[in-house]
């Protein structure tokens, strides 16, 4: 059973910064693919970037060049970290793990963190 901790949400004008982490638990964080996902209000949650066991990532279109998806293995911990934010970018971000391969499919990930809200004010 893999435990997921996200934090590092807040509140950001637009064109600022901020970096997500997750802390991952409980299983061998190296053979884990990571993904981070988003959920605005009234909308279904959505991939922003994922990274796999052997670091090939994926981005949504809407966050390419302002978003990288890192992981520190020796750390157990996937980073998000987010430039240039745009109030649509405000959501609950997650942060989900499914061994090996990646996906962009939410209902494909085993294990889910509970959220960080980031919020962009304009």
């Amino acid at each position: 059973q893999v435990q997921l901790v996200e934090s590092g949400g807040g509140l950001v004008q637009a064109g600022g910064s901020l970096r997500l982490s997750c802390a991952a638990s409980g299983g061998t964080f190296s053979t884990y693919a990571m993904g981070w996902f988003r959920q605005a209000p009234g909308k279904e949650r959505e991939v922003v970037a994922t990274r796999s066991s052997s670091s090939r990532t994926y981005y949504a279109d809407s966050v390419k060049g302002r978003f990288t998806i890192s992981r520190d293995n020796a750390n157990n911990t996937v980073y998000l970290q987010m430039y240039s934010l745009k109030p649509e970018d405000t959501a609950v971000y997650y942060c989900a793990a499914r061994p090996w391969s990646t996906s962009m499919r939410r209902d494909e990930y085993d294990y889910w963190g509970q959220g960080t809200q980031v919020t962009v004010s304009s």
